[in-house]
């Protein structure tokens, strides 16, 4: 297919390589323009100076942005992506953002005889990399029919949830699990160091019990090292975070540890670790 691919972060950039791997024909736009052509450099392709541009005569167009308000530039305006779209053709946004944008965002493309799927990922920078995120998608049925086969360049797993805004929902769900576990797996390993516990043994058996995460597996030992130079920011997490709490305030849904988890995390950045991973919570135990 014809695409096109909006923003190139540590994640877009190698999505949209995965694209041109997998046989389509990628267009890619990104604010700092020096970044899109690096892209082109390294993938071929080409690289256009507008989101409107880079739409132009795409049969899908992805985004992968920081935020709501990021999400709108690109795609609203004379040079946004909307303007340059063809009826009939499919915007995929990867962007983690709130449910009401890609409510709003919906409703704005199908006035214009456009189509609109919300389809944020998990996986991280190595899931980008290597191809294997896992994709919620919002949207209709034909729609995500029409895309997956694309999406699959760089998913293990892509799921259609329900209608628009219920990939933004259930991101939200899976960045709850995850802080309410990081915290848990924290407060387990600084436990067990003080408690003169070998970490590397002590993983290796509890891992193959019910105590078994991917958090486990891939942060437990790198946490107690003091190595947090991995993919996800801790920023990036607490942008997150605020999002699930703003909607449990709609949806009366409560969420205690999670918003502890969020606090937790506010200290974390007071103490410089706004670009550490988001497994730096043991910092707050292990330096206090």
């Amino acid at each position: 297919m014809k695409t096109a691919f909006l923003g190139l972060g540590v994640m877009g950039f190698p999505m949209a390589g995965h694209l041109k791997k997998g046989g389509h024909e990628v267009t890619v736009y990104n604010r700092t323009q020096a970044k899109a052509q690096k892209w082109v450099e390294t993938h071929g392709g080409t690289a256009a100076a507008t989101p409107a541009e880079a739409a132009k005569g795409a049969d899908i167009v992805f985004s992968c942005v920081g935020n709501d308000d990021d999400l709108r530039s690109i795609v609203q305006g004379g040079e946004g992506a909307f303007a340059g779209m063809s009826k009939g053709a499919i915007f995929v946004d990867h962007t983690t953002a709130s449910a009401n944008v890609a409510r709003d965002l919906g409703e704005v493309a199908k006035g214009k005889g456009l189509h609109f799927l919300d389809a944020p990922v998990s996986g991280g920078q190595a899931g980008a990399e290597n191809g294997k995120l896992t994709v919620m998608v919002g949207g209709g049925q034909v729609d995500f029919d029409r895309a997956k086969p694309v999406i699959d360049c760089y998913a293990r797993a892509c799921v259609l949830l329900g209608p628009v805004g219920s990939g933004q929902l259930a991101k939200m769900v899976n960045q709850i699990c995850i802080a309410g576990l990081v915290q848990g797996l924290a407060e387990g390993m600084n436990f067990a160091v003080k408690a003169g516990l070998d970490p590397a043994k002590l993983v290796e058996t509890i891992s193959k019990g019910a105590a078994q995460s991917w958090q486990m597996e891939n942060r437990a030992l790198t946490m107690v090292a003091d190595k947090f130079d991995f993919g996800f920011a801790v920023d990036w997490m607490r942008k997150d975070l605020g999002i699930c709490l703003e909607e449990a305030k709609r949806n009366g849904a409560r969420l205690p540890v999670t918003a502890l988890v969020d606090q937790f995390y506010a200290q974390v950045q007071q103490r410089g670790g706004k670009r550490w991973d988001t497994s730096s919570l043991i910092h707050l135990l292990t330096h206090s």
